[in-house]
């Protein structure tokens, strides 16, 4: 089992530099985000990698003597935006990287099902979150058209290219639980898609990742720890809590792709990403990595850091110190 960091959190400096930093933390793969929401900040000669042996090996080059190695690629995003902006771009981010994947020798590409309009010709997203009224399963259904569309061919790129693509199972997407991912599966066939495990989105869903893994087995293909840390206040307002605040311009926020925005966290949350170990112990996690070792004994289980509480290499730090003690407790050797 190989464990890594995710890289966005470490794009405020150079690849050699965020390549020392995993390497000291004792851990021995990145992930390396290759566009959605977030820039290619570590790749910027892609285009050149996908035509020149030389800026391929170039670019791999990098990595000599590190004591790391690329743990997949993640373009997160919603390649079935109705707003074709931002849609086929991330669309067409996803397929890129696959293909990129191909070229660099790797195998895995995260990304999200993403989720279309609720009807044609709409401009926003539409998520679905309790079908209790006919008219949503309508929507539904016109929005498995879609997805079946777009994720059809993409596996079959992902065939032509021998790499699986993992999508995270996120809320606000049209596959965030298993059922949703077998109903894609069901419609399109796809031999080559599956899921990333990322932890944190199913505790605020009151979900078990332990059970979710074994419930998906060899569905799972890629991992992903973040924690969760479930507030008082969820007592109130409950995991979906809404109280999200809209940033200016003249505010610093993230754009997600056309004119869309991060916003604002609410003051008083119901729960908060936080770094691993912070929401549950190195006990839990060893239950976690084991079920990930009986589907793959190589999987490779990406540490994403959004603990804002934290800085960026303590947070690191703490997680990777919380699966390295999980990783003993559950006699699993890792790299």
């Amino acid at each position: 089992m190989k464990l890594g960091v995710y890289n966005a959190i470490l794009h405020d400096r150079s690849l050699p530099e965020a390549l020392k930093v995993i390497a000291d933390l004792g851990l021995s793969a990145i992930e390396i985000n290759t566009g959605g929401f977030l820039p290619a900040t570590h790749v910027p000669t892609m285009d050149d990698i996908l035509v020149s042996d030389a800026a391929r090996d170039d670019f791999l080059a990098i990595f000599e003597g590190t004591g790391v190695s690329i743990g997949g690629l993640n373009c997160n995003g919603n390649p079935l935006h109705p707003n074709a902006v931002i849609g086929d771009k991330h669309g067409e981010d996803v397929r890129r990287s696959v293909r990129l994947a191909n070229r660099l020798g790797q195998h895995r590409v995260v990304t999200m099902s993403g989720l279309p309009g609720g009807e044609p010709g709409t401009k926003y997203p539409n998520w679905i979150v309790n079908a209790w009224n006919s008219a949503y399963l309508d929507v539904l259904e016109y929005q498995w058209e879609v997805a079946a569309k777009y994720w059809s061919e993409t596996d079959k790129i992902a065939q032509d290219n021998n790499v699986h693509v993992a999508l995270e199972l996120h809320p606000q997407n049209l596959v965030f639980n298993p059922a949703s991912m077998r109903e894609l599966i069901e419609r399109t066939g796809a031999t080559n898609v599956g899921v990333e495990l990322d932890a944190s989105h199913l505790f605020w869903q009151h979900m078990d990742p332990v059970a979710v893994v074994k419930n998906m087995g060899d569905l799972v293909f890629h991992s992903a720890a973040k924690d969760v840390r479930i507030n008082p206040h969820a007592a109130i307002e409950g995991a979906l809590d809404n109280s999200f605040r809209r940033l200016s311009a003249d505010e610093n926020r993230t754009n997600l792709g056309g004119d869309e925005w991060a916003n604002e966290w609410p003051k008083q949350s119901a729960w908060d990403f936080v770094a691993v170990g912070k929401g549950h112990d190195a006990n839990y996690w060893a239950e976690f990595l084991k079920a990930l070792y009986a589907v793959d004994p190589n999987m490779f289980v990406i540490i994403e850091h959004e603990d804002t509480s934290m800085g960026r290499i303590e947070g690191l730090e703490y997680a990777a110190a919380t699966l390295k003690e999980a990783a003993a407790i559950a006699g699993i050797t890792t790299e």
